[in-house]
């Protein structure tokens, strides 16, 4: 049986990690990252390929990614400004987890729908009444 400390009781570097890989594995993050994968692009471009994100979570989600160096925010003076979002060498580092968690995630999406299923029909293998 594995026993784990209440999130209060982690060490420093535990919480920032857990604190790290809940924002870079927000479903968000990993949708701007993917995005910017394939190629650098304007906030207004980011918004159109990421289906149902709204102007100010792009907003935070790329301020973050940013705080994080992981995405890079060009501005280029002109009228209007042009502003560019483009993956840095660490953000590009990340998209082969990212992109394996996805892969992952297509792989087995069925079952765990089926899992999920059960589960609602109160079908809970591990409950004994």
């Amino acid at each position: 049986m594995v026993v784990t400390a209440p999130a209060n009781k982690l060490s420093p570097s535990c919480r920032k990690i857990s604190q790290l890989l809940s924002r870079i594995g927000d479903k968000w993050s990993v949708l701007v990252i993917m995005t910017l994968l394939r190629k650098p692009s304007r906030f207004n471009e980011l918004k159109r390929d990421i289906d149902g994100i709204s102007q100010r979570m792009l907003t935070l989600t790329l301020r973050n990614l940013e705080r994080d160096g992981l995405v890079k925010r060009t501005v280029t003076a002109s009228i209007p400004p042009r502003v560019d979002y483009e993956l840095t060498k660490l953000g590009g580092s990340l998209s082969a987890s990212v992109q394996a968690l996805g892969g992952w995630a297509f792989e087995h999406f069925e079952e765990i729908d089926a899992a999920q299923a059960r589960w609602d029909a109160g079908e809970r293998a591990d409950v004994r009444v």
